[in-house]
């Protein structure tokens, strides 16, 4: 395997070429003249680090951004849209990873908004909803219905519902930026046949992910970003995964999870027969001091919806359970926090941060009191400290006064998971905590909560990846269908098994 740099691709008559694009904010350069070319009826995978220029280069393409130079073609065509509806007019689709719906409308307003049927200003409400119909089928989704508003479903649908939109486009170009970050292995290998389908019919797909097995399965190509430069681009056949993390990072990753020890007490939390609001059964296990106890399953399976209710955002209606030796008793977010939980959503976007305000905000908001005398907050004090922050968690960004809507989606899970550091946390609820974030960060992430554990904090870790939770966690718990199927050490399972249990309910 042999790095590329600016030299001639090994592929044809590409359908997209981007050729020196470079883009500066600033004194920072964001791309330094990247080449990218995607073929029809391939899938090419543009990987690199959070911060690499990923987001930055695709953003140029679909028209929200101007780059400062270079040249674009599509089939041979000189492309330069004027934004992102130029763009999509002349057949670039988009997904990102930040859903882009609204929650209020439903699934055929979402999927219908800006391509509207009508007939002297009445709508055609049949032949939307037939082409909502075959948006769903498309994607194997019929059962999603047209008008259940969007904010009803779980973040899984509206996933696939985000996906289905751009498919009733047909785009020249589809780019996919981590499209299964909340979707189960079920929808995973639905998207991978659609994407197949749409590969054969010319389609050119950008598919970007941090999930580096899934990327292997399903690219035919690569690129590889790194600190706003291209440093490969070749076929996926040519390289290993480990040849791809060395790529992305520069170096290389010699453990992925990082074994930090670390001493098991005595029970912190315990649930006999909790049951919330939004449960569909009741569920029991306990938490001991200095354990991470991951919670396993698929989308839906129950374990978000367990993770709500004992943070208070879910009323619990039945059912018993303890922090600490004490009846936790009712109470929201706020008791919670005083309790000492803490508690990271998979809904970043709309549960985990306060999008419009500055990182130093978000990152201080759940513990205020350092930074506070008689109710006047020392803003030089709290940016000092948030600052001190961004390093111990590599948080890229140009100020810690900069609005967090402005970083990418990986350096917005780092300031999620910095605040519950910050507020010192002794119980930790983890929902999908390295949804979107690169390999190396991953890793990082991995080894606080190791550390967390051997300061004896106690780790509950939900996630739909599995390899994550048998290299992580000392128990795990399997959700299927809302009940817990089995809870066991972590070395008595495998992927297999835990598989089995959360598809089958079989333990």
């Amino acid at each position: 395997m042999t790095d590329r740099g600016g030299g001639s691709p090994p592929f044809s008559a590409p359908r997209l070429v981007m050729r020196g694009i470079s883009k500066n904010f600033g004194a920072t350069a964001a791309l330094r003249r990247v080449d990218l070319e995607v073929q029809g009826g391939t899938v090419h995978a543009l990987l690199g680090e959070n911060g690499a220029g990923k987001s930055t280069l695709m953003k140029i393409l679909s028209g929200a951004l101007r780059p400062d130079g270079g040249q674009m073609f599509l089939d041979g065509v000189s492309y330069a849209p004027a934004n992102p509806l130029d763009g999509r007019r002349r057949g670039i689709a988009m997904i990102y990873q930040e859903l882009n719906l609204a929650p209020h409308l439903s699934v055929e307003e979402n999927l219908m908004l800006g391509r509207e049927k009508q007939t002297l200003g009445f709508l055609r409400r049949g032949e939307m909803r037939r082409r909502v119909g075959e948006a769903l089928e498309l994607v194997h989704h019929p059962e999603i219905e047209a008008n259940v508003p969007v904010g009803e479903l779980s973040i899984g649908a509206r996933q696939v519902v985000e996906i289905a939109r751009a498919l009733m486009e047909r785009a020249r170009i589809l780019v996919m930026d981590e499209p299964t970050s909340s979707l189960s292995q079920e929808d995973m290998d639905r998207l991978f046949q659609t994407i197949r389908r749409l590969a054969a019919e010319g389609v050119g797909l950008v598919y970007i992910s941090h999930f580096l097995e899934e990327v292997q399965r399903v690219a035919d190509s690569v690129t590889v970003l790194r600190d706003g430069q291209r440093i490969f681009f070749g076929r996926m056949e040519q390289v290993t995964l480990n040849d791809l993390i060395r790529l992305m990072v520069g170096q290389e990753v010699k453990q992925l999870f990082p074994k930090v020890d670390h001493t098991l007490g005595q029970p912190v939390l315990s649930l006999t027969s909790l049951k919330g609001r939004r449960m569909s059964r009741p569920v029991s296990f306990e938490l001991r001091r200095g354990e991470i106890l991951g919670l396993a399953g698929l989308v839906g399976a129950g374990r978000t919806e367990t993770l709500r209710a004992l943070f208070g955002l879910d009323t619990v209606q039945a059912g018993r359970w303890e922090v600490f030796g004490r009846i936790a008793g009712r109470g929201g977010p706020a008791r919670r926090i005083r309790q000492g939980l803490g508690f990271l959503s998979e809904d970043r976007q709309v549960e985990g941060l306060a999008m419009d305000q500055s990182l130093a905000d978000n990152l201080t908001l759940s513990h205020f009191r350092p930074y506070s005398r008689m109710g006047v907050l020392n803003l030089r004090r709290q940016r000092r400290a948030a600052e001190e922050w961004t390093v111990r968690m590599n948080i890229k960004v140009r100020s810690v006064l900069h609005p967090v809507a402005s970083l990418s989606g990986g350096n917005q899970q780092k300031i999620a998971l910095a605040r519950l550091l910050h507020q010192q946390a002794d119980i930790l609820f983890l929902d999908e905590p390295t949804r979107g974030i690169d390999v190396v960060s991953k890793s990082q992430v991995y080894e606080w909560i190791g550390r967390l554990a051997r300061e004896g904090k106690s780790v509950i870790f939900a996630s739909s990846y599995f390899p994550e939770l048998l290299g992580v966690c000392d128990t795990i718990a399997a959700f299927h269908r809302g009940r817990v199927v089995d809870v066991r050490p972590a070395a008595d399972w495998n992927n297999a098994d835990l598989m089995a249990a959360a598809t089958l309910g079989q333990a």
